[in-house]
């Protein structure tokens, strides 16, 4: 079987850090990540960077949509990260909740940087130990816009707009109302209308209930009845189910830009189901959000978000009632955000109860800056439970479906949600998708959604079942074992040949990877070679790593075609990355250990509790 196309790759220049600067191996993007930036383009932002002071500014160099990526990330102009969505959109994340002792115990099923390829150093200075997040606090997110520009939340106020209603819509209806408005905008009853009435019956009262109800559930349409000589406002459907995911645009001023642009400051929770909790305030479906990129759950993040028809009154409405969500800098434009669409992340972090003492810690950040580190592919990427994504990714390429349907929904050692395992549970037992999905309180994780399929499809058509869980799931599968392919070859490449370039090595000109020959070796560096993606149609480096790559995927029966606090010391680091540069594998060069969960646990239970 013939793998996915590859991801492209490009080379980012090494970006000014504090002490210096820095540079790192990077990667490919795949034609199949090239053709999202177009369709949906890759909502992510790398969580992932390396370092930079606390003043300093970096440049990034992009290569899109080329087959091949670069080992080695030179940092002394600036790194992008090109992420997209796979990273955070990974399979479900465990919970943290429950005593730190059980959790702990639960991630010795999880997985280390060695069980995906992530083996190698380049730099030689000594390493030592290091908490990574242990506080959510510990790990702060801006994103770069493609302007350059970094994100702040730094202005609350609400753009002036005659078009918008009077704040008395938010007050106007009571809790009552709003119930059985709600029951009926989301088809929860038998009821075809909503009847409120108008206890001070005056035109301006009655304007205000209509407003109300447009506004805050979005498909109702109203109409004024008189009763007994009572006047009423009556709320119906006027177009069907579709209208809640499709905002009236017959009530949107021709004037003002579609799409209300807004930076969004969230603390501890991940970009998907932040816009979750924001489409179930506004009543409106998720898919009329568009970001540029997903940002990391443990962390405090800041992006910019863009939304459909829903004004900048009833966004910064949510500030009265949302906890760890602030919404502000508000604008009207004409278009979406698209995925992919920044030039990087720029990131704070703190490191704590670090071992190393300060010469070591200098040494280590001159390393940094100086030699750069491997853009592996993060643990993320791979998902955080006993179930790498890897392993459904390559039974998917194997077309082995019961194997895809056995590792999505098999019960599983290690950190899960309560619910999930009650699932698993119940699907190991009687094999019935719909008594299983019951266990679930949540039908939009892949499990529910794999369930689903399987209700309505039966077990005889796994395919047709799973082609229920939204494209970019599924692609994350294949995107995982492309990436544990990669690393295990990188590292490879490193142990064999360290950091000299070598005559058969991958180079990038005019957007083609090119092989290079005996005579040209010297006029390369390191940070010029690429690594590809296995893929469809892709070229391989003429030398032993090319026969490592057939040999390990013919395993797989697959063809190629600082700061101090107390008694701790604590080191802390700032910096921005491209898209698709992982900042913890810049981290993992500086301390010279795992940064897996599954051995950060082991050092602390602080944040567990």
């Amino acid at each position: 079987m013939v793998l996915f196309p590859p991801r492209t790759s490009y080379l980012s220049v090494p970006f000014d850090m504090e002490a210096g600067e820095m540079t790192s191996l990077k990667r490919p993007h795949s034609e199949d990540d090239v053709a999202n930036m177009d369709e949906i383009k890759r909502q992510k932002i790398s969580e992932e960077s390396s370092e930079t002071g606390s003043n300093s500014e970096q440049s990034v160099d992009i290569v899109t949509e080329q087959p091949g990526k670069p080992l080695l990330e030179d940092k002394k102009d600036d790194i992008l990260n090109e992420e997209g969505e796979e990273e955070d959109n990974e399979l479900e994340e465990s919970d943290e909740e429950g005593d730190p002792e059980s959790f702990a115990d639960m991630m010795k099923h999880g997985l280390i940087e060695l069980d995906v390829g992530i083996t190698k150093f380049v730099s030689s200075h000594k390493g030592f130990s290091g908490i990574l997040k242990e506080r959510y606090s510990d790990f702060v997110v801006h994103e770069i816009g493609k302007d350059g520009h970094i994100s702040h939340l730094d202005d609350f106020s609400v753009p002036v707009d005659d078009e918008d209603p009077s704040e008395e819509i938010f007050t106007v209806l009571s809790n009552e109302d709003k119930q059985h408005l709600e029951e009926l905008q989301l088809f929860k009853n038998k009821e075809t209308s909503v009847a409120i009435e108008v206890i001070e019956d005056t035109k301006e009262k009655r304007t205000v209930i209509h407003h109300a109800v447009k506004s805050l559930f979005p498909g109702l349409e109203t109409k004024t009845e008189e009763r007994d000589g009572k006047k009423y406002i009556v709320a119906y459907h006027a177009a069907g189910r579709k209208a809640l995911a499709n905002p009236r645009k017959h009530s949107w001023p021709k004037s003002r830009g579609s799409y209300c642009h807004f930076v969004l400051y969230k603390e501890n929770k991940d970009t998907m189901d932040a816009i979750n909790v924001l489409s179930k305030f506004l009543r409106v479906k998720p898919n009329i959000f568009s970001y540029m990129g997903t940002k990391d759950k443990r962390a405090i993040t800041v992006q910019e978000i863009a939304v459909l028809r829903i004004t900048a009154q009833r966004l910064a409405h949510l500030n009265k009632c949302l906890m760890n969500f602030k919404l502000g800098n508000f604008s009207y434009k004409n278009h979406p955000l698209k995925l992919g669409e920044l030039q990087g992340n720029h990131f704070t972090v703190v490191l704590r109860n670090i071992t190393g003492t300060d010469d070591q810690v200098q040494q280590a950040m001159h390393s940094l800056r100086e030699i750069g580190f491997i853009n592996y592919y993060g643990m993320q990427r791979f998902g955080t439970t006993a179930v790498p994504t890897y392993q459904v990714g390559r039974a998917i390429l194997q077309n082995n479906w019961n194997e895809v349907m056995d590792l999505i929904l098999k019960p599983r050692p290690g950190a899960e949600k309560g619910y999930l395992v009650k699932c698993r549970e119940e699907w190991a037992k009687t094999k019935d998708p719909a008594a299983a999905l019951k266990k679930l309180p949540v039908k939009r994780c892949v499990e529910g959604q794999l369930l689903r399929g399987l209700s309505k499809y039966g077990l005889k058509n796994i395919v047709s079942a799973f082609g229920i869980i939204p494209r970019n799931n599924r692609l994350m599968y294949i995107h995982s074992y492309q990436s544990y392919i990669w690393n295990n070859m990188v590292s490879k490449r490193i142990e064999e040949y360290g950091l000299k370039v070598v005559s058969g090595d991958l180079v990038l000109k005019g957007g083609t990877a090119v092989h290079i020959e005996e005579a040209d070796v010297d006029d390369y560096t390191i940070h010029d070679i690429v690594m590809p993606l296995p893929g469809f149609d892709v070229i391989y480096p003429k030398h032993k790593i090319g026969d490592a790559y057939k040999e390990m995927l013919s395993a797989d029966n697959l063809d190629i075609i600082i700061v101090y606090k107390g008694k701790f010391k604590a080191l802390k680091m700032e910096f921005s990355l491209p898209p698709s540069t992982y900042a913890t594998m810049a981290i993992r060069e500086v301390l010279k250990m795992d940064t897996s969960i599954k051995k950060q646990t082991q050092l602390n239970t602080i944040w567990l509790r």
